[in-house]
């Protein structure tokens, strides 16, 4: 089948991606898998395996999409729905306008909390990462995300550090001052400031690190840091809301909801397997899986079905962002 892959951010992905290295390796795979993919993408985009459309954002999708493609999917907000077939996948918490009944969520708590049952678990194509190397000494940890944004909770991973003996911890994806932050709570050397970076100078830290320390303070749709984290042998230390009790079993980390809790586990990580972690990163947030999971929902909608019987909202109204981590 002939299919429109829409996505607000440029192409390829740039130092850590989100939304479009996810959308990335699902048009890799696809066209693999004998599909033919055309990316509709901001001014700049570039593939070498399908064709780009540069994304207009003053013109409706009908207008942009090419007569023969079969079906659209769309990744960004969605103010009208396109005329031919299209599946939409909502990948955050928040959505300006009414979502289709075609609709895809990231996790299953993610479309329970929409009043929805379907969803699909993003995956990544590790063959564009570095190898992880499961034998190197860790000594150090790590958290992995937009530090700014309050919600992932920085703050709360450093003072669970801090609480430990002698730990470390890494921090890629933000810095010590930050305009909108101000100066971080901490000078300590124990903490140490990476800002953004990109998938090598990620390997090198996820390499020697014994867990992803992840306290977020909302509904987490997904988390692709938990994934990438496990890829390379680190279980996730995290809190219990939104995808992680669903991502993280017991033998790939553990949850809690405070700095006390936090700090114990993190001087007691010897019990988990950094073999198991990559296996199952690995062989279960693949692209391959998560391409087979979205044509088997492609089929479906151009056989004439939908998603839902009703359009998902948020059930209870809009989500608590922020949660206590004391």
């Amino acid at each position: 089948m002939k299919i429109l892959i829409h996505v607000t951010s440029e192409l390829p992905p740039k130092e850590y991606g989100g939304i479009n290295r996810v959308v990335w390796g699902l048009g890799k795979t696809l066209v693999k898998k004998g599909n033919e993919v055309v990316f509709l993408a901001p001014e700049g985009s570039h593939c070498d395996f399908a064709h780009v459309i540069p994304l207009d954002r003053s013109l409706p999708i009908d207008d942009q999409v090419p007569d023969d493609v079969d079906i659209v999917h769309l990744n960004g907000e969605l103010e009208v729905k396109p005329s031919k077939p299209f599946l939409y996948t909502q990948h955050g918490n928040f959505n300006r306008y009414p979502l289709p009944k075609n609709t895809v969520f990231v996790s299953r708590r993610h479309a329970e909390r929409h009043g929805s049952e379907s969803f699909v678990h993003n995956g990544l194509d590790w063959s564009e990462y570095p190898a992880p190397e499961l034998d190197h000494p860790r000594d150090t940890f790590h958290f992995l995300g937009n530090a700014a944004w309050r919600i992932k909770n920085v703050k709360g991973a450093i003072r669970s550090v801090l609480k430990t003996r002698s730990e470390t911890l890494e921090v890629l994806g933000g810095r010590r001052l930050n305009f909108r932050m101000g100066f971080r709570f901490t000078l300590s050397p124990c903490i140490h400031f990476h800002g953004m970076v990109n998938d090598r100078e990620k390997a090198v830290v996820l390499n020697r690190s014994k867990g992803l320390v992840f306290p977020v303070r909302w509904d987490e749709p997904f988390g692709l840091a938990i994934i990438e984290s496990l890829y390379f042998g680190c279980p996730v230390f995290g809190s219990p809301h939104g995808s992680l009790p669903e991502l993280i079993k017991p033998e790939f980390g553990a949850l809690v909801t405070n700095s006390d809790d936090m700090a114990a586990l993190l001087q007691n990580t010897e019990r988990f397997s950094r073999e198991a972690c990559h296996v199952y990163a690995r062989d279960h947030f693949n692209a391959e899986v998560m391409t087979e999971r979205y044509l088997t929902l492609y089929r479906h909608i151009l056989e004439g079905k939908t998603l839902a019987e009703t359009e998902p909202a948020m059930v209870g109204g809009h989500i608590k962002q922020f949660l206590e981590w004391n």
